[in-house]
C-alpha cells in the first residue's frame, strides 16, 4: 500500500500540472486573440483606406463601419488583453514577460491612434491650388480629371492630385467650394 502512494501522488501532481499547462493555453490564446482584435481595428481601416490604390466599396464600407466603432471597441480588447496579460505575467518566465509587454504596447498604441483622425495625416488638402490654362497644361491627354463649371468659368482637378490630397477649397464664379475625392 505504501508503494501505490508515491504513485498516485506522482499521477495527481501530473494531472494538476496539466491541467494548468491547458489552462495557460487558453489564457495565452485569449490574450493573443484580444491583442490581434484591438490591432485589426486600428490597421484595417488604415490599410483599406490608402491613396493611390483602388478601394472596393465593400472593403470601403468595412474600413469605414471599423473605423466608427474602433474607439469603444479596442478599449473594449485592450482591457481583456490586459486582463489576460496580468494573468500571464506571473507565470511566465523572462521571454514569455518580452512578448507579454510587446505586445501590451503595441495593444495600448492601437487603442491611442483608434481615437486619433489619422486620415488627415495621411491626406492634407491643398492650400493654395494654382491653375493653368489649358493651352498651358501639361497633363497626359489620358490623365482623368474632375470639373465644375460656375458661369463663365470652369476648373479642372487632376484626379492623380485629387486621389493623394483628397480635398480642395477653391472659389469658382464667385461661388466657394471643396472639391473632394
Amino acid at each position: 500500500m505504501t508503494a501505490s502512494s508515491p504513485l498516485n501522488s506522482r499521477v495527481a501532481h501530473n494531472a494538476k500540472a496539466n491541467e494548468r499547462q491547458r489552462r495557460a493555453g487558453w489564457v495565452w490564446i485569449s490574450f493573443s486573440l484580444s491583442g490581434a482584435v484591438a490591432v485589426a481595428l486600428f490597421f484595417v481601416p488604415a490599410f483599406v483606406i490608402r491613396p493611390f490604390r483602388y478601394q472596393s466599396p465593400r472593403a470601403l464600407w468595412l474600413a469605414m463601419a471599423l473605423r466608427q466603432h474602433a474607439p469603444t471597441a479596442t478599449l473594449i480588447a485592450t482591457l481583456v488583453c490586459l486582463a489576460f496579460a496580468s494573468l500571464l505575467w506571473g507565470n511566465t518566465r523572462r521571454w514569455g514577460r518580452a512578448v507579454v509587454s510587446i505586445v501590451a504596447i503595441v495593444v495600448a498604441f492601437a487603442a491611442a491612434m483608434a481615437r486619433v483622425n489619422y486620415f488627415e495625416w495621411m491626406f492634407h488638402p491643398i492650400a493654395s491650388a494654382q491653375f493653368r490654362a489649358q493651352s498651358d497644361s501639361k497633363l497626359d491627354p489620358a490623365e482623368m480629371i474632375m470639373s465644375v463649371r460656375f458661369g463663365d468659368e470652369a476648373r479642372a482637378y487632376p484626379i492623380s492630385q485629387m486621389a493623394y490630397h483628397h480635398i480642395l477649397n477653391d472659389v469658382v464664379g464667385g461661388v466657394p467650394i471643396a472639391v473632394t475625392y
